[in-house]
């Protein structure tokens, strides 16, 4: 490893499984000094920290919550820590066809992965060094139109906007801020959100197969890799963009 996260202090929202697991586990072993990860499972959160190691903090908080993000801030300010970067990834894929979608369903969407988004960041900004660097999931669906998803794609195209005008908001203070979006990936997103069964996971797969240019479903850690980049000095020039991750699927 190249210790490129050496003394490194960063927030990894929704960091218990999937890609934000993914993401707080390449920090650490590229040097990270701690690493607070948070998600609403005090079970999943306890799990990960046995993964990732004294060097990360567990704070049960759900991204909806205001209170929740306060405690959050109030968490890191009592360590004494600054922070160098923070990745907003907490968010939740379900699906609702248009014309049965309930209020209840579009709040919870847009609840988690748009006000969570922006409250996650803006709490935690005057923790952020100046110089440091924002890193949001959104998807390759902010800029498509998947059926059964409408919902779920314009939180993701919020998402995407809230990158473009934070780098204006933030540039005096040249904190850089990039969005990341993924393709299909395996995570238990599938399982929880999507409410996929193993059989209706494995079709998904081989569909993913045929139509992506490098064949297969991506890992989390392959996702992980280039959100690492995005917070690392090697992107010291890079800010306002989308890094979609997706083996081409978008491109064609």
């Amino acid at each position: 490893m190249s210790s490129k996260f050496l003394n490194h202090v960063s927030v990894v929202t929704g960091g218990s499984t999937g890609i934000g697991l993914a993401i707080a586990q390449g920090l650490l072993a590229e040097g990270a000094r701690r690493v607070y990860v948070t998600g609403r499972s005090r079970q999943s959160l306890e799990g990960a920290v046995a993964l990732l190691g004294e060097a990360a903090v567990a704070v049960v908080s759900d991204v909806s919550s205001l209170a929740d993000l306060e405690r959050l801030r109030a968490e890191i300010e009592q360590r004494g820590d600054r922070l160098d970067s923070i990745f907003a990834n907490a968010g939740i894929c379900e699906k609702h066809p248009f014309g049965s979608t309930t209020e209840a369903d579009y709040d919870r969407s847009f609840d988690i992965n748009v006000k969570g988004v922006f409250f996650t960041v803006q709490t935690l900004l005057p923790l952020l060094r100046d110089g440091g660097a924002v890193v949001l999931t959104s998807s390759i669906c902010s800029g498509n139109g998947m059926a059964e998803l409408s919902v779920y794609n314009a939180s993701k195209a919020a998402v995407r906007s809230f990158a473009r005008t934070w780098t204006n908001d933030l540039r005096e203070r040249k904190i850089r801020v990039n969005a990341l979006s993924p393709g299909f990936t395996r995570t238990p997103l599938m399982d929880n959100s999507l409410k996929l069964d193993e059989a209706q996971i494995a079709q998904l797969k081989e569909h993913v197969a045929q139509i992506t240019p490098l064949g297969y479903m991506a890992d989390p850690a392959e996702i992980a890799s280039a959100g690492l980049f995005l917070a690392s000095a090697d992107a010291r020039y890079i800010t306002g963009i989308e890094l979609t991750v997706d083996g081409g699927l978008s491109q064609i």
